[in-house]
């Protein structure tokens, strides 16, 4: 009777762990389609319904910081008191495709680690050729120093971060505030002050892709008569933000090199930098282990909280049990 039960038990211990392996592997499938396709919302769902949303909220959705309609950024906050120091994350897409609703999960990661979290929208395709992407990077930073108390944020801990085509946005923004009249006039600068960008953040970024070999770099750069004005690598200086490179070392998509060629230009500037380059981790994988279904290779949030904190944005963690 006793060894009836006991292989009764172990069949179903069998059948259970593979049923978790087939769930695993739907939302890996799930996932890769994803990016296929750029349909990141059902990564956004697997985050969800895995991660749920306990302990943040969403204080505003569709939110206009500029007059066109790609100008709308989400806010994701703690549930807890202010003031948090604030991330605002720009999406990737390839300059031409992506939208801020779809990445909530990166949000939702975030302010549970403490932090008020802005996605803002950018001009895309003929519309968002360079600078528009910039200019209205920068007039998503001016929302955010108008607006981030009044949600609990900290406009003097303000950080820039962002995935692939956003990478390129948050990295250019952070070393050309400065000098971006010369590329955008004043109102393109929205008259963000220098040194409001604490720390700069860039997931798998293009920063030294010239000259221009694929169609969506083509499309938003080909246009401009010096393609050197465009490339973060030429705008390295010794003033410049602190920033963490974070990059895969199977990343064929934007290769590593990027990377690693800023991160030797801004040391050689006087702002030493390392790229990190994450073993076993493609394109999609640095901003895939932000998710709750796969956070368990925890090496970018790690390194993203850990830099955070260095640069003067100690994180708060939310505690709160799922709903």
């Amino acid at each position: 009777m006793n060894a009836t039960s006991d292989r009764r038990r172990i069949g179903w211990m069998g059948w259970t762990l593979i049923t978790l392996a087939l769930i695993a592997a739907a939302l890996f499938g799930a996932w890769r389609y994803a990016m296929a396709t750029n349909a990141v919302a059902l990564l956004d769902w697997a985050d969800r319904t895995m991660g749920g949303t306990a302990g943040v909220a969403v204080a505003e959705s569709g939110v206009a910081y500029g007059p066109l309609p790609a100008q709308r950024l989400e806010v994701i906050v703690p549930n807890t008191p202010g003031p948090h120091p604030v991330v605002v994350f720009i999406h990737g897409g390839g300059w031409h495709s992506g939208i801020p609703g779809d990445y909530h999960f990166v949000g939702r990661n975030l302010a549970r680690a403490g932090y008020v979290v802005v996605l803002p929208g950018y001009r895309l395709g003929p519309d968002g050729r360079y600078p528009a992407m910039l200019e209205d990077s920068a007039a998503a930073l001016r929302w955010t120093l108008d607006n981030a108390a009044r949600h609990g944020g900290d406009p003097g801990k303000v950080f820039l971060m962002g995935h692939s085509a956003g990478a390129y946005n948050a990295v250019m923004l952070g070393l050309e505030l400065q000098t971006l009249t010369g590329i955008c006039s004043e109102q393109g600068r929205q008259g963000v002050p220098e040194g409001f960008v604490k720390g700069v953040i860039g997931l798998s970024g293009p920063y030294d892709f010239a000259p221009f070999t694929t169609d969506s770099a083509r499309a938003a750069f080909g246009h401009v008569p010096d393609p050197a004005r465009t490339q973060p690598v030429n705008f390295a200086r010794a003033d410049a933000p602190p920033m963490l490179l974070l990059t895969g070392d199977e990343d064929v998509t934007v290769k590593p090199r990027n990377s690693i060629a800023l991160a030797k230009a801004l040391t050689a500037a006087g702002t030493p930098t390392q790229a990190v380059v994450l073993k076993g981790v493609d394109h999609s994988g640095t901003v895939m282990k932000l998710t709750h279904p796969f956070r368990r290779d925890a090496r970018v949030m790690d390194a993203v909280l850990a830099f955070l904190a260095a640069h003067g944005a100690p994180s708060a963690p939310v505690q709160a049990s799922r709903p």
